[in-house]
C-alpha cells in the first residue's frame, strides 16, 4: 500500500492543459474551479469514494495511469491512494477469448456528488475510446465507482455500492491492499468478503507500478 498527503494548494487550481496525462480536459470557468477547489482546500465536507480501474486493450498500464491522472485533474477530486497492479483473466467470457486485464483500485476524496463523479468516470472512458458494444466485451478502460462514503442506493443509473463488488476477487484484493479496514456498505468487511471469495487467479504484478499523482 502506498499513500501520501496531498498538500493544500495556495491558490485555486485550473485543470492542466490537454495532454497525454488527461485527454478529457475541457475549459472550465475559473469561477467554478475556484469554488470547487476552495471547498477542497478547506476540507468542506469531502466524501470518501473507492474506484475500480481495469484495462485489457492497448497499453494497459499507461491507460490505467492516464485514468488516475485524469481523476486527479478533476476539480473537486483528490487521489489519496493507489493499489498495486493485478493481472486477471476476463470475467464472464470463454478462456483465452480476450487479453488479460490489469486491475487496480483507487481511493479518492471528493466534493463531487455521486452522479457527477459517475459522469467524470464516463468521460474518462470515452476519452480512452471505451466501446460498449457487448456485455463483458474487451475495453481500453473500465472506471467503476465501488463505494461512495456509506451510501446505499438501488438507483439503476448508479447502484451503490457496486452490485457485484462483494463477489469479485479482482476488486476485493486491491481494495484490501489500499484499505485493509474497508467495509462494503451493507455487505460487510472487505477482508471477510475476500476470505470467502478467495484470491485465486488474481496475480500481483510486482514488476509494474502505478504512480500516485503529485
Amino acid at each position: 500500500m502506498k499513500t501520501t498527503q496531498q498538500p493544500a494548494p495556495a491558490t485555486p487550481r485550473l485543470p492542466h492543459a490537454a495532454s497525454a496525462n488527461d485527454p478529457t480536459v475541457q475549459p472550465v470557468p475559473a469561477s467554478v474551479v475556484e469554488q470547487v477547489d476552495a471547498a477542497d482546500v478547506t476540507l468542506s465536507n469531502p466524501k470518501r469514494a473507492v474506484i475500480s480501474l481495469g484495462s485489457n486493450l492497448g497499453n494497459r498500464l499507461e491507460t490505467l495511469q492516464g485514468a488516475i491522472d485524469a481523476l486527479e485533474d478533476t476539480p473537486g477530486v483528490r487521489v489519496k491512494a493507489v493499489s498495486p497492479v493485478y493481472e486477471t483473466e476476463p470475467w464472464g467470457v470463454a478462456p483465452d477469448s480476450q487479453p488479460s486485464y490489469f486491475n487496480a483500485v483507487v481511493l479518492i476524496k471528493t466534493t463531487l456528488p455521486p452522479d457527477s463523479l459517475l459522469e467524470r468516470g464516463h468521460a474518462i472512458e470515452e476519452a480512452f475510446e471505451r466501446v460498449r458494444d457487448e456485455r463483458w466485451g474487451p475495453r481500453t478502460i473500465d472506471v467503476d465507482i465501488l463505494a461512495y462514503q456509506d451510501v446505499v442506493s438501488d438507483d439503476p443509473r448508479l447502484t451503490l455500492p457496486h452490485p457485484r463488488a462483494h463477489e469479485r476477487a479482482f476488486v476485493l484484493v486491491p481494495w484490501h491492499d489500499v484499505d485493509p479496514e474497508a467495509e462494503v456498505p451493507g455487505r460487510g468487511a472487505v477482508a471477510a468478503l475476500l476470505a470467502a471469495v478467495g484470491s485465486e487467479g488474481v496475480n500481483h504484478r510486482a514488476d509494474l507500478e502505478l504512480r500516485l499523482p503529485e
